[in-house]
């Protein structure tokens, strides 16, 4: 039996071990799944025309995964990897072992991942599947090699799946070595905040979703606390 909400329920929270949250839009369907203890986000995008589908992050649990993607639609083309944190890869070998869909991930952290990455990209580049479309922005700062996935809706706004990079209240983790805080804040603002209205809605890789235009205020604030 699915897990589809339904078109008009979508609020984005879910839990690990519970069911998906589904957004019916005019020709994408969007469920989001929460896995592990550490409350990762999978997306499961389906392309309404073709049923052909996409999978943004395999972070944990292969087989809860498989079966998301069986009930949804025909098969798995592609899977999108936002960055290389262990979290976010857990169940990429399997996913792909079972589905051979394609992998796709950005330049500076492909070589990091557990599988091999069929399509490294960046900024600027397009992921297509079925009848999608969708826009590689390059996120440096938390991974090198971040990536977050705009969908443009030719009937709404904006749906940007932003990985770690950006959550409610903040840009994503910069506190270890590596990782820059310069550099994410500098990407977060001029490539997502300055690029997409505030009717744009984001999906994180943890927790709840927001709004660019509820985020947008506290840009200053995230400046000035450093984090």
């Amino acid at each position: 039996m699915s897990d589809l909400t339904g078109p008009d329920t979508y609020t984005g929270r879910v839990v690990p071990d519970g069911p998906c949250d589904a957004r019916e839009l005019p020709a994408l369907t969007i469920r989001k799944l929460a896995v592990s203890e550490m409350h990762n986000n999978v997306y499961l995008l389906t392309c309404r025309a073709t049923k052909r589908q996409l999978l943004i992050d395999a972070a944990d649990f292969a087989p809860r995964i498989l079966d998301l993607v069986r009930e949804s639609g025909e098969g798995l083309d592609v899977v999108v990897t936002t960055h290389r944190h262990w979290d976010h890869i857990r169940a990429l070998e399997d996913v792909v072992a079972a589905t051979g869909a394609r992998t796709v991930a950005g330049t500076d952290d492909a070589d990091e991942l557990p599988v091999r990455v069929d399509e490294r990209v960046g900024h600027g580049d397009r992921v297509h599947f079925g009848e999608i479309v969708l826009d590689v922005i390059h996120l440096r700062g938390h991974t090198p090699g971040s990536i977050a996935l705009a969908y443009h809706d030719p009937a709404g706004h904006t749906h940007l799946f932003t990985g770690d990079s950006l959550f409610p209240g903040g840009v994503g983790n910069t506190k270890n070595p590596g990782q820059s805080f310069a550099s994410l804040i500098e990407d977060v603002t001029t490539r997502v905040f300055d690029v997409y209205d505030d009717d744009t809605w984001f999906y994180p890789g943890h927790g709840d979703d927001s709004t660019l235009g509820a985020e947008r205020p506290h840009l200053p604030e995230w400046r000035a606390r450093g984090w």
